[in-house]
This record gives C-alpha cells, sequence and structure tokens, in this order.
C-alpha cells in the first residue's frame, strides 16, 4: 500500500503542469494558447520571458528529483533494488506528459527527466547539463539540443554499467525524439526557432 501510494504520488507531482500555472498565476496568460502551446520550459520562455521560464524549468526539474527521491526517503524498496529511485522518476515523468490537472496531456519531459538524474546519479546530471547548455550554444535550438543531449547521454550511461540506467536512457531518448517530431521536421526545413545568442543564431542572422 505504501509504494503505491507513493507512485501515485511521484504520478502527482510530475503532473502538475508549472508553465501553466505560473503562466495564469502571475502573467494572467494561458501559454497553451501562445508560442508553440507547449507547457514546458522553452515555450514559457518564448512567451513570457526568461525569468518565468527559468522558473519553470529549475520547477520542473525538482519535480523530477523529489519524485525521485521518494522511495528513500519513505524507505521503499521494489524488485529493482537500488534503482527504484528510477521507477519513481519515470512515474514523475509520465505525470508530465499524460497530467490529469492538463487534460491528460503535458511536455516532452526534458526538464523531469534531468530532475530524475539528478536525484538518482548527480555525475551524470552535471555531464547531462554540460552538454546541453553547450549545444544550445552551439545549435542555438533547444529542440536539437535536447535530442543530442539524450542521445549522448544514453551512450555515456554504458560507461556506468549501471543497466537500469542504460534502459531507461533508450527508453526516453527514443520518447524524446517522439515528442519533437515536428521540431525534427522545421529543423529539417531550416525553421525551427532559435533562441537569441548562439553560433547557429548568429550564423541564419548573417544569412538573412
Amino acid at each position: 500500500m505504501k509504494l503505491v501510494s507513493l507512485l501515485v504520488l511521484a504520478y502527482l507531482l510530475g503532473a502538475i503542469p508549472n508553465g501553466v500555472w505560473v503562466g495564469k498565476a502571475f502573467f494572467k496568460t494561458d501559454i497553451r494558447q501562445a508560442g508553440s502551446g507547449n507547457i514546458g520550459t522553452t515555450n514559457t520562455y518564448r512567451v513570457l520571458g526568461p525569468y518565468a521560464g527559468s522558473a519553470v524549468m529549475i520547477l520542473d526539474i525538482a519535480k523530477g528529483t523529489v519524485a525521485t527521491l521518494l522511495p528513500t526517503w519513505g524507505h521503499v524498496t521494489t524488485f529493482l533494488g537500488t534503482a527504484t529511485p528510477l521507477l519513481f522518476g519515470l512515474f514523475a515523468i509520465l505525470g508530465h506528459t499524460v497530467s490529469i490537472f492538463n487534460h491528460f496531456k503535458g511536455g516532452k519531459a526534458v526538464a523531469t527527466s534531468a530532475g530524475m538524474l539528478l536525484a538518482y546519479n548527480p555525475l551524470m546530471f552535471v555531464i547531462a547539463a554540460g552538454l546541453w547548455v553547450s549545444l544550445i550554444y552551439w545549435t542555438s535550438m533547444v529542440s536539437l539540443a535536447s535530442m543530442i543531449a539524450f542521445t549522448l547521454i544514453m551512450i555515456i550511461s554504458l560507461f556506468f554499467h549501471d543497466i537500469y540506467l542504460t534502459g531507461i536512457a533508450v527508453i526516453l531518448t527514443i520518447f524524446v525524439f517522439y515528442r519533437h517530431r515536428s521540431n525534427i521536421q522545421r529543423i529539417r526545413q531550416g525553421t525551427e526557432s532559435m533562441v537569441p545568442f548562439g553560433r547557429g543564431y548568429k550564423q541564419r542572422q548573417t544569412k538573412s
């Protein structure tokens, strides 16, 4: 009963639509009706600005982290042993992408996945964050940076000899590519939105 209750709590934590709630509470704006319509960090940044975008990113990372730590705090174990926190992290990711508070729709789970990684393997999180930031600078595209970063983390996870982490990295990489399929189309067409800085942005400005 304790396991089930905490898994439900992990899902509910992940399901919190921070972008929607921050937009409505502080900006009187529903970000689902603006920009790309996504509830995550990128669209929040685009619609509401860098402060709101940064706040939503931190909150989305935090809910993944807290959910992943629930079995440790609650002294709960499963057949996964020391990898039990990953199960809880996956429930948070499920909540973020299929949110009960958002008509069972959600975001692309990049930040929430990062939060899970922060709780489960802080070193891997630091590596992932460094890759993601560097890739954003080089590409100026959050979508492309996220897909490349997930792919690299999937490969790097092999060196940690953690079969559960690698397995989940594979699943999440496939999922992130699937959720970014419209972005992939725009990247191919050269019309994907860019952040207003970085090498990619400068190149596009030069061409235009």
